[in-house]
């Protein structure tokens, strides 16, 4: 795919531009399934007949669907979020929607496939299949595997599944093949790579001893004490919490690594925290490092990440390594040239401008976030959500795994879904943690990827669409301030962005209250989103959050001194409220289509403050 690619094309529109292109593929598609349907074996009669489509109850069943489904209409038309819209929403991680997924999912829903067993779906299996070496290669891992989940707290859960297998086998080993671990210490045990583990777990041999193997592992309940810490920085996902709970490690094992003032992992402190346990004898079961996180699309460090990890396995300290990129995933896109290999970062400014991946030629990519990127290749795992920067309906996650023969740690075989040994696509279920699961998912995801390449001329230029508009945004905001009945209501964005979130604070000059802050832009929030008045009628829809001390510590502190408040009122109230904007809006990256918004977005945020500060009055 070339310059000539106009991601306009491939959606429906703020406005329906291409509805009429939406409605022909769409009508096309139907078409040709009603007639698979009558072309199968065409000598069958009709089951329905026609005298039957004439009486009384099937006219009276039909007009009542026809109701129904009137409802469904009036309900979705009236209280849904206008995320579609160009440059109005600037909340939560929603925006269109590719139109060749939503026609993929729709047709291919007609099929009804499950994904779990491949005599059910083999079109939309083979798919899955596919998209799955989609996300290892997007991932640069050479000989990796991968696969759609249900979304990325699904992805963690496995991601943790992973480690927590893979962490126990040669406690394992030591029980049912001794040869394979023999001299060394249970300390030892604990502190080999995935590799090697992998390399021990292949040469055990024959099936029944592997199968002996997985049972005496973490999977029986065994040793599960002794495997150590799981550490996640404080931007985590929720997720990360259900994940420990559910898959038996506990939530005492997972360990908050402190984030900087850039809301990234700081690893100096990860490699303290892990040598003090180390004293201790208390292995490291994983680390996880977020690329895109969901409430500032901050991306750690995962090089510094990478290289701890080497460091500290020189001196006999391993540990596994899972990237949640759920939301910036697809980012990686954004780095790769049509040969799949790694752009080197000074080429970067020319070979977007030329391929139009930006309208403007500027470097919007941080050296650190580039570097963050690359070293995805030398993690263990990566969560990937299609259903966020893949602009894929929902609900549609991802995971990939480094070496595909991890997967066979976490299997579970049932005959009578799955024939094992059958020269067919992976035999889905046996690997992942769901059961059933949408065939429709599959062919949304992969319509995606073949529409749009995983490098810098696909969707690169979509991602690359998403980073500008958030610049745009971000100056915008930088630079505004309101006069409302003698009160200064000033503007302060968090940090410039790593990604495309967009957080910020409306703060009233010469306040000295942080209370007051929160309470102004709680209120804010509420005036800009569902909470009150009618929400399609909204002219500017934002989300928000709360950076709170038992979540983040004192990581917001420079932010909040910089915006005049002591450290004791930053103790004293604990949080600090912002709103939030996931900037996925593929349209304003254009100048012209982000200055015809400006002034509206201004024009509503002071009718907005003007309704708080004057009914306090």
């Amino acid at each position: 795919m070339d310059k000539n690619l106009n991601i306009d094309a491939l959606f429906i529109g703020d406005k329906a531009e291409n509805g009429e292109t939406f409605k022909e593929l769409m009508n096309q598609l139907i078409d040709e399934h009603i007639g698979w349907r009558r072309n199968y074996i065409p000598s069958d009669k009709n089951i329905i007949s026609e005298e039957e489509k004439t009486s009384e109850d099937y006219k009276q069943t039909t007009n009542h669907m026809k109701e129904v489904l009137a409802e469904v209409s009036n309900r979705l038309r009236t209280e849904s979020v206008p995320w579609h819209s160009a440059g109005r929403y600037w909340g939560h991680m929603n925006s269109e929607t590719l139109m060749p997924s939503i026609l993929a999912y729709t047709y291919a829903m007609l099929w009804n496939g499950n994904n779990v067993a491949y005599e059910s779906s083999p079109a939309t299996s083979q798919m899955e299949e596919e998209v799955g070496m989609d996300f290892a290669k997007l991932m640069g891992y050479k000989n990796g595997w991968g696969h759609i989940c249900a979304d990325g707290s699904i992805a963690n859960l496995e991601g943790l599944w992973y480690a927590r297998n893979i962490k126990s086998l040669p406690l394992a080993m030591r029980e049912v093949c001794p040869e394979l671990v023999e001299g060394k210490t249970e300390w030892e045990l604990l502190n080999l790579s995935t590799k090697e583990i992998m390399d021990l777990f292949e040469k055990a041999g024959e099936e029944d001893k592997v199968d002996e193997l997985k049972s005496r592992s973490a999977r029986g309940g065994e040793n599960l004490d002794k495997l150590g810490k799981w550490f996640v920085p404080q931007t985590k996902h929720y997720s990360w919490l259900k994940a420990a709970d559910i898959i038996g490690i506990g939530l005492d094992q997972v360990i908050p690594v402190p984030v900087n003032e850039d809301y990234r992992m700081d690893v100096a402190a990860l490699e303290k925290q892990i040598r003090e346990l180390s004293d201790k004898e208390i292995p490291v079961l994983g680390v996880v490092a977020v690329v895109g996180s969901t409430e500032e699309g901050a991306v750690d460090n995962v090089h510094e990440v990478i290289a701890l990890r080497d460091k500290l396995a020189e001196e006999g300290i391993a540990m596994y390594v899972h990237v949640d990129a759920a939301y910036g995933g697809y980012g990686r896109a954004l780095f790769l040239d049509e040969d799949n290999e790694f752009i080197p970062y000074e080429e970067l400014p020319e070979k977007y401008y030329e391929a139009g991946v930006f309208t403007e030629n500027k470097q919007y990519i941080k050296e650190d976030v580039y570097k963050a990127y690359e070293a995805i290749k030398d993690a263990d795992s990566v969560t990937i959500d299609p259903h966020k920067m893949g602009y894929i309906p929902y609900s549609a996650g991802g995971i990939a795994i480094k070496d595909i023969r991890m997967r066979d740690v976490i299997s579970y075989f049932a005959t009578y879904v799955f024939e094992k040994g059958a020269d067919i696509p992976a035999l889905l279920g046996a690997y992942i943690l769901e059961g059933s699961k949408a065939g429709a998912t599959a062919a949304s995801v992969w319509a995606a990827h073949r529409t749009l390449p995983l490098n810098y001329k696909g969707y690169g230029k979509l991602i690359g669409a998403s980073i500008e508009s958030s610049h745009r945004y971000y100056d915008f905001l930088k630079d505004l301030s309101f006069d409302i009945d003698g009160h200064t209501i000033e503007v302060h964005p968090l940090v410039s962005p790593d990604f495309n979130m967009v957080d910020y604070v409306v703060k009233e000059k010469g306040n000295d209250s942080l209370a007051d802050m929160n309470k102004l832009n709680h209120d804010l929030y509420d005036h800009a989103s569902y909470v009150t008045g009618n929400l399609y009628s909204k002219e500017y829809i934002v989300s928000h959050t709360d950076f709170a001390i038992p979540d983040y510590g004192n990581s917001p502190l420079t932010f909040v001194k910089g915006l005049g408040f002591s450290e004791e009122e930053w103790n004293k109230e604990g949080k600090v409220t912002v709103i939030r904007s996931s900037v996925m809006t593929p349209y304003m990256n254009k100048a012209d289509n982000f200055e015809y918004f400006a002034p509206k977005i201004k024009k509503a945020l002071q009718e907005y403050l003007e309704e708080i500060i004057l009914s306090e009055k």
